[in-house]
């Protein structure tokens, strides 16, 4: 069996792939994160004992760690998921976003070059490194534009997605220039298990659910693509395997929704599975100050990696939400965890001076 190197391994999407790499005896997998806010270990608790997981505490910036990781576990793939990602964080404290999504990335490559030059040829011509990236980086549509495509020129508008944009243009570099076998994936927004609740959707569900203020910036009419997290995951292994070198795919769920109707579709859910007596949940929906640089519009094309790799998403908006609401109502043991007094200092932090 292969084994695959996964840095950010205990964040939402990277511990997702991972739990599908090991049900699905993809990979032995070497986890490698650095566990900060958005990290959640107990995600991964299921896998204690496996013998073909091994976590590792860390920071993929950390040259010296990387190299020894690589020589001692000699990793067939890397998939690169380590990542600071929220745009809310980034705009009130970018340092964090250059420091691991810039600098890291760089590292990472300089260790992965090392290792891969040092290969025999034939694992040298079947390594490969896949990096997550997201569609941000493309910059906003206006409503009658056509999706993004993998040769839409980038613009990113927020200090996540610039950092991220940077990283992009670093792993193509270093195909283009050292003959490192690249991948991009430049993905939708996510949503689904084990997502941390800074993020629109789990913040919706547990807001509703204690009867708090359902923030939504400015008239909600912000448009996003949303993908089912274990789709994406399901891709990433299929460009992993299937994609052609030094290559991008965008990935996207196919459902575009504005912010207000995702959070409607929300609160009509939860007035089914964990009604109010007294209220819709929908009453509780408030309007605040748009954030800075808001981008108005995402959406995805897929058709390079539908017509060239043959995948598409299995869920609609609608099934892959009402996952997604069952299992943040059946999990709150998760939720209590990653729910500290950071995150709540954070939250009024963002939210106070809306």
């Amino acid at each position: 069996m292969k084994t695959f190197l996964v840095t950010g391994g205990a964040g939402f999407i990277g511990s997702n792939f991972i739990l599908k790499a090991r049900y699905g005896q993809w990979a032995n997998i070497i986890n490698l994160d650095q566990l900060t806010y958005a990290s959640n270990p107990n995600t991964l608790a299921v896998l204690t004992g496996d013998p073909g997981y091994e976590f590792i505490q860390g920071d993929i910036g950390d040259l010296d760690l990387v190299a020894s990781i690589l020589l001692h576990h000699r990793p067939d793939a890397i998939l690169n998921f380590a990542a600071e990602s929220h745009v809310d964080r980034s705009i009130i404290g970018p340092e964090a976003f250059v420091q691991t999504n810039v600098v890291g990335t760089f590292r990472l490559l300089e260790a992965t070059r090392s290792y891969w030059g040092n290969l025999s040829q034939k694992a040298r011509s079947l390594f490969r490194f896949l990096h997550v990236s997201t569609d941000e980086v493309y910059g906003s549509l206006g409503p009658n534009d056509l999706p993004f495509c993998e040769d839409t020129p980038y613009a990113p508008n927020s200090p996540y997605s610039a950092s991220k944009a940077a990283s992009d243009h670093l792993v193509r570099a270093y195909h283009h220039t050292y003959g490192l076998p690249t991948l991009t994936t430049n993905c939708s927004n996510n949503y689904g298990p084990y997502q941390f609740p800074e993020k629109l959707i789990p913040l919706t569900i547990l807001s509703a659910l204690k009867g708090n203020p359902l923030p939504i910036y400015g008239d909600g009419q912000n448009i996003r693509d949303w993908l089912y997290v274990e789709d994406h995951c399901d891709a990433i292994y299929q460009v992993l395997n299937q994609g052609n070198i030094g290559e991008t795919y965008n990935i996207g769920g196919l459902n575009e929704k504005t912010n207000l109707a995702v959070v409607e579709s929300i609160c009509t859910l939860l007035d089914d599975l964990a009604p109010k007596t007294d209220i819709k949940h929908s009453s509780l929906i408030t309007f605040v100050k748009d954030r800075p640089g808001h981008d108005k519009r995402y959406a995805i094309n897929c058709d390079k990696i539908h017509t060239q790799l043959g995948w598409k998403p299995n869920e609609s908006f609608e099934s892959g939400l009402l996952k997604t609401v069952k299992w943040y109502l059946e999990n709150f043991d998760w939720v209590e965890q990653v729910q500290s007094d950071s995150y709540h200092d954070w939250m009024h932090k963002n939210y106070a001076i809306r």
